[in-house]
């Protein structure tokens, strides 16, 4: 887990669930009242984001004892006990929401990565996410994506060029937008190009590419564009891929399958917290 980020978000998510005090917990129960609790999974999955707890239990400021039975990308299933904690009974209520809110985004993205490269089943084709993701929340969500096993594209702008329809259009060619990048980056950085067209498959081969992105395709039309593209550049498809879908991109010669909705609208693994006295 990416734990800088991860506390940063949790403190952030504390203060504006909790603001000045649980009103609730604190009218019931005085602080030397003691609980346990057990985390469950209501549904099966694989599990991301179980270092909330510990994060989550430290900033109140209490010695919470947490007993992981489970680990970042072990598969759960219906009932199955996920970890189980004991300490003031106000804590363990306060911190509730906002463990359970991010231990079931998390899971629900690795969840649903497994489950689209189970789909596939094409261990040639790497499933990557985009920067499709919910501000403030990327490196957590990309973590979440290798728990489900699945890789990460780049995390910012800085990480690699990028030329896509809207850079093309304004410097007026693919030629020429690979041409200006490469006098103004270093030998390290690579260049993808995003296509829409057999055309711009052929002028982004041309240019040298390092890697070709064919947007919006079918598998058919992905085949056929993947006989015009050396071995040496690296194939990206990706634009409308579903779960439902993607089982016929099974073979299609491409490297890479790149899906935003990964991160952007996943359904959360439905995880609940029982107190057990």
């Amino acid at each position: 887990m990416i734990s800088i980020h991860l506390k940063e978000i949790i403190e952030s998510a504390l203060r504006e669930d909790i603001g000045m005090g649980d009103l609730t917990s604190k009218s019931i129960f005085d602080t030397d009242h003691y609980s346990k609790g057990t985390f469950v999974s209501k549904a099966e999955g694989v599990l991301s984001g179980l270092n909330v707890l510990q994060l989550a239990y430290n900033f109140l400021g209490e010695n919470v004892s947490i007993y992981l039975l489970k680990k970042d990308g072990d598969s759960v299933g219906v009932k199955e006990r996920i970890a189980e904690v004991e300490g003031p009974t106000q804590v363990l209520l306060s911190a509730e929401r906002v463990i359970l809110n991010l231990m079931q985004h998390l899971s629900g993205i690795a969840t649903s990565t497994a489950e689209v490269i189970r789909l596939l089943d094409d261990p040639t084709i790497e499933i990557v996410d985009t920067r499709k993701t919910l501000p403030g929340l990327r490196a957590l969500q990309k973590y979440a994506v290798t728990c489900g096993d699945g890789k990460n594209h780049r995390f910012r702008l800085d990480d690699g060029v990028m030329i896509k329809d809207n850079h093309i259009k304004a410097a007026g060619s693919i030629t020429k937008a690979v041409e200006l990048v490469r006098s103004n980056i270093g030998h390290m950085v690579k260049i993808e190009v995003e296509t829409e067209s057999k055309e711009q498959v052929l002028e982004a081969v041309e240019a040298k590419a390092d890697v070709i992105m064919l947007d919006n395709r079918t598998p058919e039309e992905v085949k056929e564009l993947v006989k015009l593209i050396p071995d040496e550049i690296l194939i990206e498809v990706s634009g409308g891929i579903t779960p439902n879908s993607i089982s016929s991109f099974k073979g299609c010669g491409a490297d890479v399958i790149s899906l935003g909705w990964l991160t952007h609208s996943v359904k959360a693994l439905d995880i609940s917290f029982n107190l057990n006295n």
